[in-house]
């Protein structure tokens, strides 16, 4: 399961004693796994210090999550293959829950000496820049991808409507001819026959015989035909009645489009490259951010719920799906002694932040975060 719960308790001895029980019993019954997941001392500040930073932490945490989220659906999009995310959604090159479940306090990104306005200001701002710059450069390489996209798609439509860029070469073409001009025509299958009978005869001024076929598909053929310029509305205007069409066709525009698509390619190849170099590394960073952030809610609301001195323990969690309820059970027959009213389970109401998912959070007698790493569906 790749959801985790944070959980800590007082460090007196009837929690010391809860906590081993926990291990014990979650082990023996296949509830969870248990890990270490130690959380530096802080500087506490004062009481409305604390409240002020509890709140922002709140925000701050949804937010961060839903930056790493969608940086992550970024790098799937971008990379193009699902099975490939993972591979790529590291955090400080490893799993994310071998990250999470060998967690260790980055001192030298956070830190401990900075009171917790700082550390939180010091977060918000890294997530804030990915932010931006996620927007820009994503920006960027979906114009490039579109702009590819809308050439491919109109290379690959019907005779009719195709470009025809990589199809009319230079040599089927009369150029440079004070009098004469080539037009490129579509003709239906069925009517291969008639064109051959009467194409001479849409204008006097047809070149007898210089009609070629330059390719054929299924639904019919483009046909290129020779004639002297003054002729061109009148042979378009037979050729309608005939139900033969004559498509606009510029060799400078056509070579132009090809220099652009080209260029395109180039251009979404390098910044591919780029892009998810940048992806991976800011992935992985604000994902390490994210999990400080946790460890600064547990820290914050273990004072405020517990008191001072600081005095509390924490126990990272990996509870296994099919004993998620028999787990809040335990935990709650273990820790209701400290706070009894919280069988109420006081709802928590969380922010609309899209792509994060923010139902209410019950209230538990122990303190509980929830650490969700699922970035395939996070519900």
């Amino acid at each position: 399961m790749t959801e985790f719960w944070l959980v800590s308790v007082p460090l007196d001895k009837n929690s010391s004693q809860s906590v081993e029980k926990l291990k014990r019993s979650a082990s023996k019954a296949h509830l969870a796994s248990s890990f270490r997941f130690p959380i530096p001392e802080l500087k506490v500040g004062t009481l409305d210090t604390l409240l002020a930073v509890s709140d922002d932490l709140s925000r701050l945490d949804m937010f961060a999550e839903s930056v790493m989220r969608r940086t992550a659906q970024c790098m799937a999009e971008v990379v193009e293959q699902s099975d490939k995310l993972l591979e790529n959604a590291l955090a400080n090159g490893v799993d994310l829950a071998s990250y999470v479940t060998r967690f260790q306090w980055d001192r030298a990104k956070y830190p401990t000496a900075l009171p917790l306005k700082g550390l939180t200001e010091i977060i918000s701002r890294q997530v804030s820049q990915v932010e931006a710059e996620l927007k820009t450069r994503n920006a960027a390489y979906c114009n490039v991808k579109s702009s590819l996209q809308g050439f491919e798609r109109k290379a690959e439509g019907s005779l009719q409507t195709r470009v025809l860029t990589d199809i009319i070469k230079r040599e089927d073409l009369v150029l440079d001819s004070e009098y004469l001009t080539t037009l490129v025509v579509v003709v239906a299958r069925t009517s291969y026959k008639l064109w051959e009978q009467t194409y001479e005869s849409l204008s006097e001024f047809v070149v007898p015989r210089s009609s070629r076929k330059i390719l054929e598909e299924q639904e019919g053929a483009i046909f290129t035909v020779t004639l002297f310029k003054k002729a061109v509305g009148e042979f378009k205007a037979n050729a309608m009645k005939k139900k033969f069409t004559v498509r606009e066709f510029s060799l400078e525009e056509a070579e132009r489009q090809k220099q652009e698509m080209g260029r395109l390619i180039v251009d979404k190849k390098e910044q591919y490259g780029t892009f998810v170099r940048w992806l991976k590394v800011n992935f992985s960073e604000v994902f390490v951010a994210w999990i400080h952030l946790k460890a600064l809610r547990v820290f914050v609301e273990s004072v405020l719920r517990y008191g001072l001195p600081v005095s509390f323990q924490v126990i990272l969690l990996q509870p296994d799906r099919k004993g998620v309820k028999k787990l809040r059970e335990l935990l709650s027959s273990l820790f209701t002694h400290l706070d009894p009213a919280a069988a109420a389970s006081k709802p928590d109401l969380g922010l609309d932040i899209p792509g994060v998912t923010t139902a209410q959070q019950e209230y538990f007698s122990y303190i509980c975060y929830t650490i969700n790493i699922n970035l395939v569906d996070p519900s």
